[in-house]
């Protein structure tokens, strides 16, 4: 994650959860299971990412995580409604 951060120039904090604490203090179900934190780190959406489980990103006709981006910076706010993130159940440790 290091290098593709560096390589895409992305800006913002990556969680990394070797202990799976904050996982199940969440409640994280599956990869990816996104949860996006206001500036207060205040929990303001947690659910999927789009609605094109297991195809190209290319073709979801809904992208409730970006718009729950979008919103939260132009409104500082979301309204989004959550959806359950699909993807392969957590591995959880012993």
């Amino acid at each position: 994650m290091k290098k593709f951060f560096r390589t895409e120039k992305i800006n913002f904090p990556y969680l990394i959860d070797t202990a799976q604490e904050i996982a199940k203090a969440y409640g994280a179900a599956c990869t990816p299971d996104p949860f996006l934190f206001d500036a207060k780190q205040k929990l303001v959406y947690h659910g999927r990412i789009d609605d094109a489980h297991g195809q190209s990103s290319k073709k979801a006709s809904t992208n409730e995580l970006e718009t729950a981006i979008q919103e939260l910076l132009e409104k500082g706010t979301v309204s989004v409604m959550e959806e359950p993130s699909m993807g392969c159940n957590v591995k959880w440790k012993s």
